[in-house]
């Protein structure tokens, strides 16, 4: 089995090693690319994996604790976390489109027809007409 990195096999270090536990009871070899790796039926091999997974797991609790503290930090400092409010009733992909959208509707033109010729889904370009009342003959 070939796999980019050893940590792809699963989201702890439990998961990587029963994951490979059990492909190496199944005789199955696993080829690691990033960390150019064998993994066969040996006692070396299991050593490997299991520090590269500790370590890959180490790494990961390491991540979620620095952007936890960094988005605990900026909540201290006042900053507002997330999309600023009201940002999308600013300025949208179909924003000056009205008189064209309007001029497609009084032909009878589909929603949808109209929605894939401005790019965009069907429910967004139909949200867009009720939010500004555009009307549909």
């Amino acid at each position: 089995m070939l796999i980019t990195e050893l940590s792809r096999l699963g989201r702890s270090l439990l998961d990587i090693m029963r994951i490979l536990s059990l492909l190496l009871e199944k005789q199955v070899t696993v080829l690691s690319v990033k960390e150019g790796l064998e993994f066969g039926d040996t006692l070396n091999a299991m050593v490997l994996a299991f520090a590269f997974g500790l370590a890959a797991e180490i790494e990961r609790n390491l991540m979620a604790a620095r952007t936890k503290e960094a988005l605990a930090r900026r909540k201290r400092e006042g900053k507002r976390l997330g999309r600023p409010p009201g940002c999308l009733s600013k300025r949208t992909k179909l924003t000056g489109w009205d008189a064209e959208i309007q001029r497609l509707l009084e032909k009878r033109m589909a929603v949808s027809a109209i929605a894939r010729l401005l790019g965009v889904h069907r429910l967004t370009l139909a949200r867009y007409i009720r939010s500004r009342h555009l009307a549909i003959p």
